[in-house]
């Protein structure tokens, strides 16, 4: 089926050219940095922004909206990049990433800045999954690990970086500048991938490309009420509530409408074979479990430093942050492994170790010390690196490039969607802990408050502690599914294609 795409994916390179290659690299370096920052930037200026515009009942939505808009638009860009080529997509998203910055810099009222940052979403997912296919395309290969390796680094700069970049913007200048600094980096990725990025001309087909807009309107649909049940589930109602019974009830009645949509369609969204070929399933599933695992150490480890360990924000943040020193260089070495005994069980590799560090959590001392955690993140940072690449590379190999995109984009749905599903899961399993150690309706919310307060108790504090160590020890059983998942429905040897 791809067997007709391989020249397609050689030609992109070729017509590029090794010095136009740098260039193009410099620009999807610079457009995944503005989608990995807008992911942690704004999260250090929410009180300057809260201070200016109001709002503060429902200033989550400032990431609950982006993450919304990112998620399902995914599908719809991997699709139209398999279409129509990835320049003309990327630019696009890149124009509706640029325009939702501007609009956000002006945004006059908490609920102008929320439709805005969904402005942003829907660029956003465009950035991240065409830069990740783009990737594929420029590299042979045994090359790929290389510019994977690239983007990886420019996620942990982000993670690090973000947060401190925020803060100053907002402190010293003005928390507009946050999406305002977007415009000029963008316009230099935008300038350098417009004049360097040469996609090879395809035949003319006999019947015009045939875009699935019903389809991509149900997605937009299905997606936007099951992720928002999910993410406002438990925070905003209670999740047996009136809100939430009829945001799932209507969930599963849009999934039935893709599913027939999407059936009838000529050019689906999502298209069936993205489920049928185990090797694509197996990595979307692996990827989902990736995405859930790791809400353990971004959504409550900082919680856990400040109120378990005594640290203030800029360490708690340091001891997430050095996963982010082992991520990449981990990944950048996984190729070495995977080449002697493949994707799979390189994979499988990192996964196992990631579930030991997980499982390991729950058993360091109280309170402890701060390098204790940062140990374990150190290590669970080379588990994961050695975990996620070689099954980007691996999946993105075993189709040609009118499959790319859409495959590309089906694993990063899978690892956004699963990334959603554990902030709800974890969030309701850390909230019932607390009830129970505390014999009360507690949240981790209203506790946190209480011990910056200085009004919580040494009882409140092994609560915290009580209640992270469950969220890791689902983390460990998510990393077990991952694993499980690989050894029973991935094949041992990827059927790769040859550049």
């Amino acid at each position: 089926m791809g067997g007709d795409t391989r020249p397609a994916t050689r030609d992109v390179a070729e017509r590029t050219g090794t010095e136009r290659r740098g260039a193009v690299v410099a620009a999807l370096m610079l457009a995944m940095a503005l989608a990995a920052l807008d992911s942690t930037v704004v999260s250090t200026a929410v009180p300057q922004i809260v201070g200016d515009l109001g709002g503060f009942s429902y200033f989550s939505w400032l990431f609950s909206g982006y993450l919304l808009a990112v998620t399902v638009s995914l599908p719809v860009y991997g699709k139209l990049s398999d279409t129509f080529g990835r320049k003309p997509v990327l630019v696009a998203g890149a124009a509706v990433f640029l325009l939702g910055s501007l609009l956000c810099a002006v945004a006059w009222n908490m609920g102008a800045l929320i439709a805005f940052r969904i402005v942003q979403g829907l660029g956003g997912g465009a950035l991240q999954g065409t830069v990740q296919t783009l990737a594929a395309d420029l590299y042979p290969l045994k090359e790929r690990p290389k510019i994977q390796s690239k983007l990886s680094t420019v996620w942990a700069v982000s993670a690090v970086a973000g947060p401190g970049v925020g803060g100053l913007l907002a402190a010293y200048a003005d928390w507009r500048w946050i999406f305002l600094v977007n415009l000029p980096v963008g316009a230099v990725a935008l300038w350098l991938i417009v004049r360097h990025l040469h996609e090879p001309e395809r035949e003319t087909p006999a019947t015009r490309a045939r875009v699935d807009w019903a389809g991509a309107l149900a997605v937009f649909a299905c997606g936007g009420v099951l992720l928002t049940a999910l993410v406002q589930g438990g925070v905003a109602w209670a999740w047996l509530s009136a809100p939430s019974i009829a945001l799932l009830a209507t969930g599963l009645a849009l999934v039935a409408v893709v599913v027939l949509v999407e059936r009838r369609a000529a050019e689906p969204i999502i298209p069936g074979w993205v489920w049928r070929r185990r090797t694509i399933a197996a990595v979307n599933l692996a990827l989902g479990a990736l995405g859930l695992l790791m809400v353990a150490p971004t959504v409550f480890l900082p919680t856990y430093a400040q109120s378990v360990l005594g640290l203030g924000p800029m360490a708690a943040g340091f001891v997430l942050s050095v996963w982010t020193l082992s991520w990449p260089v981990s990944a950048a070495f996984s190729q070495h492994v995977y080449r002697r005994i493949g994707f799979r069980d390189t994979a499988m590799l990192g996964m196992a170790a990631a579930a030991v560090i997980l499982f390991a959590f729950p058993f360091l001392p109280y309170p402890g010390q701060a390098w204790q955690p940062a140990l374990l993140m150190l290590l669970l940072g080379g588990a994961l690196g050695l975990f996620q690449l070689p099954l980007i590379v691996g999946v993105q190999s075993t189709v040609g490039w009118s499959e790319r995109g859409t495959t590309t984009a089906s694993v990063l749905f899978c690892r956004q969607t699963g990334q959603t599903l554990g902030a709800a899961a974890f969030g309701a399993i850390a909230n019932g802990v607390l009830a129970a150690r505390l014999g009360g309706a507690s949240d981790l919310d209203s506790v946190t408050r209480a011990l910056d307060s200085g009004t919580a108790s040494e009882a409140t504090r092994h609560a915290i502690a009580d209640a992270v160590h469950a969220v890791y020890l689902g983390a460990s059983c998510a990393a077990a599914s991952a694993f499980l998942v690989l050894l029973f429905l991935a094949p041992r040897r990827f059927p790769v294609i040859g550049d």
